[in-house]
């Protein structure tokens, strides 16, 4: 979607040398105030509650931020990740507030049409004071107040259109990111576009499908946990392994927060998250992989000739509701244009209205403002009766959940809000917005959701694939009746089918094998990195010599994807990937001009097409430029961008922790995050300092205990949130 400007155009966009000056006189004058008034701003607006922490930052960077109670420990930890990503923070904080396009200009106003268009903030409004509990609230409030914080003494790099913060403004962020996460952007999209969109299961039959895996979705994640009697040693594992790009809002920071209170918990979060999302506390542990059931819906709706905002439902005439939004477009400097657009909402949800039809839009959890309490639910539980409660809210609609805990059970669920659909219609397709057997309103509840406790088999693992197959080739995951609408997935993933293989296939896993595993780097022979290859030298004809030499180099490849091996590199640059034999494209005359393609890139640059992988694949970080084995569908997954001769590594692999419980319930854990703490600070030395170890394939130990954390100190201050003026 975009606003066309031209006919907004003010009179000072012409090209007067009066004008220049004036806008110039403008800008000094803003930029001479901006620090005063932001710092008033904010001390004037502030959370009368106060917060206090103490961080203590280890010698690899990482913040252990502890409290008094459990909302000084989240103002401490808003405080600590401000201090090194201040500016995505803000960006993400920028985007929940719909002011996106008032700041970058009208590339982003989408965005802010996006928020207004869900209602996130109407919903916030009227519902916050009463449906919040008082104890979400403050933890909102604290970490409000943490950034509100940092602001105050860094005026120059604060973006004055979001200052003061509130706490309802971090709820505003979970209500903008959630549906985001699950492809709400992919359907409003298709949507805007001049002609009728067409929505199918059928990636053939997707209009933006190309030959770039990271436009179709194979970046995935890994969850794997094994209980005590497939263990060799009797101790209890969980992997957290989630694939991520390696910056921006969805890149992983690493942080430990403990309180008077009960909250203690190490692992990874996003950046604008008050709370650890994934890793462990002093009792269980747990992570997510990405799934990919039906979660949004579209409608097509019946207008009525004779009034623009009358739709048909159930044989009648029903007014859509209507509001007017401003959203504010940066032009110059501190000069901003206003544009008026309408918001329309039906009995479904938010309605856009285009040439070729009008349109309502569904999704699993609209208007939920829980997710953080869900989030917080689970940091604090203790046993697994709890932490199925936590997960019972339903709050988060989307991500198979792996878990793990002292007491030796693990446990795995298919998470996902499904709605309750009736089965007479194609809900991959526009469905018609006329009838009320087409508005679901209920949820398939949490109990009824596959998974599976403390398995036969001794583990689980899910790798964005099957979960009916999270144990193995047997299904011990009943469907419990859950029918095709909810489009579970049905394939297996290369990096579930060598999980399957090394985990699945081991009855005695030791602490070096749980390692080593999850550093495999080869394709399994039924993967479809395996499959295309063989497809293609099927259909290959050419007596080019050198395609042939190329050709004969992929058809004698291991599947490995080591350092020294010399046909990697051709076969990543070459095959596109899919998560789902079904869904790869063969065509040999396309993968052919991607093979001249390849051996182009490789001979320009190091004079032959069969280059050890380690040559080529790298990970460039602050003047580091380290070889990276891996490969993309890989159990060490890396994920690259051609650029100057080079794969660098831009997403897959990145915080990942291997935690342990010992037989008699003491937990332990590793941890390596590709770059290190700083992930916007070029100049502190916490920037880099974990790529060469990540290039390793080596972790760090995760310190839990204040003794630990003393003994391996960097820096130690406290923070409060008292705002000097």
């Amino acid at each position: 979607m975009s606003f066309n400007l031209k006919k907004y155009q003010p009179l000072f966009y012409k090209k007067s040398y009066s004008v220049k000056i004036f806008l110039l006189m403008i800008l000094f004058s803003f930029i001479s105030c901006h620090s005063h008034s932001v710092v008033s701003k904010i001390n004037e607006g502030g959370i009368e509650e106060k917060f206090y922490a103490t961080i203590y930052r280890d010698s690899m960077g990482v913040p252990h931020v502890f409290g008094k109670n459990d909302a000084d420990a989240v103002f401490g930890l808003a405080y600590a990740h401000a201090e090194d990503d201040f500016n995505t923070i803000q960006d993400l904080l920028l985007g929940a507030r719909g002011k996106l396009g008032s700041v970058y200009g009208v590339k982003y106003a989408p965005v802010d049409y996006y928020v207004a268009l869900i209602g996130v903030w109407e919903q916030i409004n009227k519902r916050y004071d009463n449906e919040i509990p008082q104890d979400i609230k403050k933890i909102c409030d604290a970490y409000a107040a943490g950034i509100n914080k940092y602001a105050s003494e860094n005026p120059k790099i604060v973006r004055s259109e979001i200052f003061p913060l509130k706490g309802k403004d971090v709820i505003a962020g979970w209500m903008y990111q959630i549906p985001y996460l699950y492809g709400i952007e992919k359907t409003l999209s298709k949507l805007f576009k001049k002609e009728k969109p067409v929505f199918s299961s059928d990636i053939y039959l997707d209009d933006e499908y190309n030959f770039d895996p990271l436009k179709i979705d194979l970046i995935g994640s890994n969850v794997i946990g094994v209980g005590p009697k497939k263990s060799a040693d009797g101790f209890t594992r969980l992997l957290v392994n989630t694939h991520q790009p390696w910056s921006g809002p969805t890149a992983w920071y690493e942080a430990h927060m403990k309180s008077e209170n009960g909250l203690n918990i190490t692992g990874g979060l996003f950046p604008g998250s008050p709370l650890v999302n994934h890793g462990h506390n002093d009792s269980l542990g747990w992570s997510f992989t990405s799934n990919s059931p039906d979660l949004i819906d579209v409608y097509e709706l019946e207008m009525n000739p004779l009034n623009e905002n009358e739709y048909l439902f159930d044989g009648s005439w029903k007014k859509l509701e209507v509001e007017e939004t401003k959203i504010k477009i940066k032009i110059l400097g501190p000069i901003k244009w206003t544009i008026n657009k309408k918001i329309y909402r039906s009995v479904h949800g938010p309605v856009l209205k285009q040439e070729h039809g009008t349109y309502a839009i569904r999704y699993s959890g609209i208007n939920d403002m829980r997710t953080l309490e869900q989030f917080y639910r689970m940091a604090k539980s203790k046993n697994i009766e709890e932490f199925k409660n936590a997960m019972s809210m339903q709050a988060l609609p989307m991500y198979n959940t792996g878990y793990a805990d002292k007491s030796g059970n693990i446990y795995y669920v298919y998470n996902a809000l499904l709605p309750v659909r009736d089965n007479d219609y194609d809900w991959r397709g526009i469905l018609p917005g006329n009838t009320s057997n087409t508005l679901w309103t209920d949820y398939i509840p949490f109990k009824d959701l596959p998974q599976v406790t403390n398995p036969d088999a001794g583990y689980f693992q899910n790798c964005n694939a099957n979960p009916f197959l999270a144990t193995g080739f047997r299904k011990d995951i009943s469907s419990f009746g859950i029918n095709e609408t909810a489009g579970i997935e049905g394939h297996q993933t290369n990096r579930s089918l060598r999980a399957i293989r090394l985990y699945g296939g081991d009855s005695s896993i030791t602490r070096e094998e749980f390692y080593n595993y999850k550093f495999d780097n080869q394709y399994e022979k039924n993967s479809v990195m395996a499959y295309a290859i063989d497809r293609f030298i099927e259909d290959f004809n050419s007596q080019d010599l050198e395609l042939l030499a190329a050709v004969d180099l992929l058809k004698n490849w291991n599947l490995r994807t080591d350092l020294d091996n010399k046909a990697a590199a051709l076969a990543i640059l070459t095959f596109p990937l899919t998560f789902d034999i079904a869904d790869y494209k063969h065509d040999v005359d396309l993968i052919t001009d991607r093979l001249i393609d390849s051996i182009k890139k490789l001979k320009s640059h190091y004079g032959r097409f069969d280059v050890p992988l380690g040559d080529v694949q790298v990970l460039v970080r602050g003047g580091l430029e380290l070889p990276l084995d891996g490969g993309p569908g890989n159990m060490r997954a890396i994920y690259t961008e051609w650029k100057d001769g080079k794969m660098i590594a831009k997403t897959g692999d990145c915080f990942v922790q291997i935690i342990e419980w010992s037989p008699e319930g003491k937990v332990s854990s590793k941890s390596i995050h590709q770059f290190g703490s700083a992930t916007n600070d070029e100049n502190s030395i916490f920037y880099n300092n974990q790529s060469k170890l990540f290039a390793e394939r080596k972790m760090k130990k995760v310190l839990f205990s204040l003794d630990d954390i003393e003994k391996d100190l960097y820096k130690k201050y406290n923070v409060s949130s008292l705002i000097e003026y």
